[in-house]
């Protein structure tokens, strides 16, 4: 049985190896995978891309949606602002070629889409154009509607105008999925490497046990105890 524990011991820490290193390896194709895929798409931080170079957009654009929201709730509009936050972080001409400047970058994307939309959100805002004539109520205070009967028609195809600072929205959104997967997947290949170094310390220790003799010198020192009992001489077999 002392061998046997032993043999299994040296597999369990041979097994704890190879897992440690596949881990590693394909933790660190896939952080460079994203990279290098990031890299391709030549993503360069815009100059305000920094807190305070950001500040003053910031501001006006919680002034707009400040403005815009008093105007819709005064009309009976019962909806509520989305919070416009100022990034911590800072791309401004960096080249995005990493998961953390792919999630700042996306932060920064979304004030600037804010300023556009006076800090309505795509589900806030109407799907058409609204008529001139249209009650605010109906509208979402930027001139569009969802209410296809106080719509502009199309002339052409005679069907509601779309709404082209949703559509915008909608570009945001793609883009910005995409750059915090790229964070995400970054974050997961992270965790892959610490697995990786833990399994691989683990199934070294294992090793060292095993080969250093620990159940040797466990079953020694069970014998001594078992001839303290008895009175006789432990001895080695």
């Amino acid at each position: 049985m002392r061998k046997f524990f032993e043999i299994g011991g040296i597999v369990a820490g041979a097994v704890l190896i190879a897992f440690g290193i596949a881990s590693i390896v394909m933790s660190v194709n896939g952080r460079s995978t994203v990279n290098d895929s990031l890299k391709q798409e030549q993503i360069v931080g815009t100059p305000d891309m920094t807190p305070s170079a950001i500040a003053g957009e910031v501001k006006a654009d919680k002034a707009a949606q400040t403005k815009l929201f008093a105007q819709l709730h005064a009309a009976g509009v019962k909806i509520a602002p989305s919070p416009i936050v100022t990034p911590s972080c800072s791309v401004a001409g960096d080249t995005v070629n990493s998961g953390s400047e792919a999630r700042c970058f996306a932060r920064y994307m979304r004030i600037h889409t804010f300023a556009a939309s006076s800090g309505l959100t795509y589900s806030q805002m109407g799907r058409y154009i609204a008529k001139p004539d249209t009650p605010i109520q109906y509208t979402d205070g930027l001139g569009a509607t969802s209410d296809p009967k106080y719509a502009l028609t199309d002339p052409k195809t005679q069907q509601p105008m779309n709404n082209g600072r949703r559509d915008l929205w909608v570009t945001y959104t793609a883009l910005t999925t995409a750059l915090n997967s790229s964070y995400m997947a970054s974050q997961i290949a992270l965790f892959g490497l610490v697995v990786g170094i833990a399994l691989l310390l683990s199934g070294i220790g294992f090793l060292i046990l095993a080969i250093g003799g620990a159940l040797e010198g466990a079953r020694l020192a069970f014998g001594l105890r078992e001839s303290a009992k008895t009175g006789g001489v432990a001895t080695q077999a």
